[in-house]
């Protein structure tokens, strides 16, 4: 049976203040479920003194990002190995950093083989604009973004793959729990076709774009489901701690 996680992303936001403030109001109650893995990913500016916080509980730190390359001329970038001792996940091929920064789906891939290599966790962000959805394009799109991120990586241990249709985040408008279900479910067999069905079994598929506490208990139920990725949501303490809850609660009872 698949763990469920769930992820907050916290994007561009959050002093280093304010965000050890929003992971103590959390602490002591995500704690207390054991059944869901919780994992919050603060700017990198935190990632240290949020880890020094959280050393000891059973919350994980994720990174929203790294670069391919363990060290060289690459002024502001951050590299796996940074990254190895300050967190076990990092969000890998987020549809903003493929929007904003250009990030081309080989870009993606060598940022995928580097994390696996630093024994990093990558969750692997795939998703459709509104355009392709409404073209019906989005299982050619969420194949295509996953053989380029995939492509030579033969052993996908405990990497997880996030589908985040890319008009459901940050607007308010999530794809209905069937919608993703479905999505999911392809993309769960796409996976089989290539690494066989045990490691489809075995993969965490997570949704992502506008996940709430209003909402959760929509797709958690789903059984192609296993948590979600939330991104404003999880700014807030009690939406995060709901939105676990829920999980916690639903996921259970199966």
């Amino acid at each position: 049976m698949r763990v469920p996680l769930i992820a907050g992303n916290w994007k561009m936001n959050t002093t280093v203040a304010e965000a050890l403030e929003l992971v103590r109001a959390m602490k002591d109650e995500l704690e207390k479920v054991i059944n869901v893995e919780k994992v919050v990913c603060p700017p990198f500016v935190s990632l240290a003194p949020a880890k020094a916080l959280l050393e000891g509980s059973s919350i994980k730190l994720g990174a929203q990002n790294l670069f391919f390359a363990e060290k060289g001329a690459y002024t502001g970038e951050i590299s796996p190995l940074m990254l190895a001792g300050l967190c076990e996940y990092v969000i890998i091929g987020h549809s903003e950093r493929r929007q904003h920064f250009h990030e081309t789906g080989d870009m993606v891939n060598k940022k995928i083989v580097a994390a696996l290599k630093a024994g990093l966790t990558p969750i692997l962000c795939i998703g459709e604009r509104l355009e392709e959805n409404e073209a019906g394009k989005t299982e050619n799109v969420v194949t295509e973004q996953l053989h380029l991120a995939l492509a030579g990586v033969e052993d996908l241990y405990g990497l997880a793959i996030a589908y985040e249709p890319v008009w459901a985040i940050g607007t308010g408008k999530p794809a209905t729990a069937q919608q993703a279900n479905g999505t999911i479910a392809f993309i769960r067999q796409d996976i089989a076709r290539t690494y066989g069905q045990k490691v489809a079994q075995e993969m965490r598929i997570l949704y992502g774009g506008s996940v709430n506490s209003a909402n959760a208990a929509e797709f958690m139920p789903q059984p192609e489901i296993d948590g979600a990725l939330v991104g404003g949501a999880s700014l807030q303490a009690k939406e995060f701690l709901s939105i676990v809850n829920q999980t916690s609660i639903i996921k259970r009872r199966k």
